[in-house]
């Protein structure tokens, strides 16, 4: 069976100080959860502050973005291994926002996932289509194109650690949510996917979340779908004790 991974993206949101406060919330409303995995990722600004506020608890910190390169001359990006210096273990890709806003694209999308796997990260790789496509019929074309870009080059061997995350970008933020069943059928088309390129036996241990206004009164319904294996969540995560009625869904 697939551990869930329940996953907080806090986007640019936090100062550290309102971190610290976060966590001293949180942690004591997640003591002794061990049923899924809990990852935060709050800005870069806020990541040693989450780290030392998370220590000693089974909560794990990862980051949303990771240049492809160790070095060099790209202002305003962030590497590996200054991730790892920090004691980071998982990253977010692909996010819908850096792809509709900072041109992120699915060949960027694979630099950076091969980068993040080979630093030994655990990447949350995001796909999913906007609501044109949706409603033109286009969404297992779409997921498709996006896992097979996505994934290119990269064997199963390489991949152990990769978590999937589909995010319709139609319910990000609008209040709007895939209902179970939509859900449960996108991820099929993935791991269906997953099949073609990594082989069967790695599809059926890839944990694909969903992400897209997941909130409390819908955590029970999502999780319930065996297709779904946790979730990414962007508002609802910004308060602790609304992502910890998430977690303990």
């Amino acid at each position: 069976m697939r551990k869930k991974v329940m996953a907080a993206n806090w986007k640019m949101y936090k100062t550290p100080d309102e971190t610290r406060d976060y966590f001293r919330d949180f942690l004591p409303l997640v003591a002794g959860h061990d049923r899924d995995e809990i990852v935060v990722c709050p800005p870069y600004t806020d990541v040693a502050t989450a780290i030392e506020s998370a220590r000693g608890s089974s909560v794990a910190i990862g980051v949303q973005n990771v240049h492809w390169k160790a070095d060099g001359a790209y202002t305003g990006e962030i590497s590996a291994p200054m991730l790892l210096c920090l004691g980071v273990t998982h990253v977010i890709i692909g996010h819908s926002e850096r792809r509709q806003y900072f041109g992120e694209t699915d060949d960027t999308v694979n630099l950076r996932l091969k980068t993040a796997l080979e630093s030994g990260l655990t990447p949350i790789c995001c796909v999913g289509e906007v609501l044109q496509e949706r409603e033109a019929g286009l969404t297992d074309d779409v997921l498709r194109r996006q896992c097979v870009r996505a994934f290119h080059a990269i064997s199963a061997k390489k991949a152990a650690k990769l978590i999937v995350a589909y995010e319709p970008v139609w319910a990000i933020g609008t209040g709007k949510t895939a209902t179970p069943e939509l859900a449960a059928e996108a991820h099929a088309v993935i791991r269906s996917e997953a099949v073609e390129i990594f082989g069967e036996d790695f599809a059926g241990q890839l944990r694909i979340l969903y992400g897209g206004s997941v909130k409390p009164d819908n955590a029970k319904a999502l999780m319930s779908q065996e297709e779904i294996d946790g979730a990414l969540v962007g508002g609802a995560s910004l308060d602790p004790k609304s992502f910890a009625a998430i977690v303990k869904y």
